[in-house]
């Protein structure tokens, strides 16, 4: 493989399956966000859910394949797994429940954040 940011044609991906979860676990986070904050356990108007905002704005940079987006999402998703421990803590019944897996997707997304720069790194392509 070149020391391109994507493969050539033809070529085998290492890092397909690191970008997919990646960008499965922020797409769940996302849909979370908003499913909590409109429908599941509103804590007001609706207004709440602009929380996924800076998820959001990073999806493009997660396609285009940019380890500056990965280093972003990877430090921007603790916010994240700051509020679902406060409300697992704090919250009873169905809130509480949804905390949980807020807290399980945030390390998800964390994590293949993370793997996914050091193969990156390791590969020799940071650009």
């Amino acid at each position: 493989m070149t020391m391109t940011t994507q493969p050539q044609p033809g070529e085998h991906d290492p890092l397909a399956a690191l970008r997919a979860l990646t960008l499965a676990a922020l797409a769940a986070l996302i849909a979370l966000g908003l499913a909590w904050e409109l429908w599941l356990a509103p804590t007001g108007s609706g207004t709440w859910a602009i929380k996924v905002l800076p998820l959001v704005l990073c999806v493009g940079g997660l396609l285009r394949h940019r380890v500056h987006t990965y280093r972003w999402i990877a430090l921007l998703v603790w916010l994240y797994f700051m509020e679902g421990v406060i409300r697992a803590w704090g919250d009873r019944g169905l809130s509480a429940r949804l905390a949980a897996l807020q807290i399980a997707l945030s390390l998800l997304l964390f994590a293949m954040s993370v793997l996914y720069i050091r193969r990156r790194l390791r590969a020799g392509q940071v650009a």
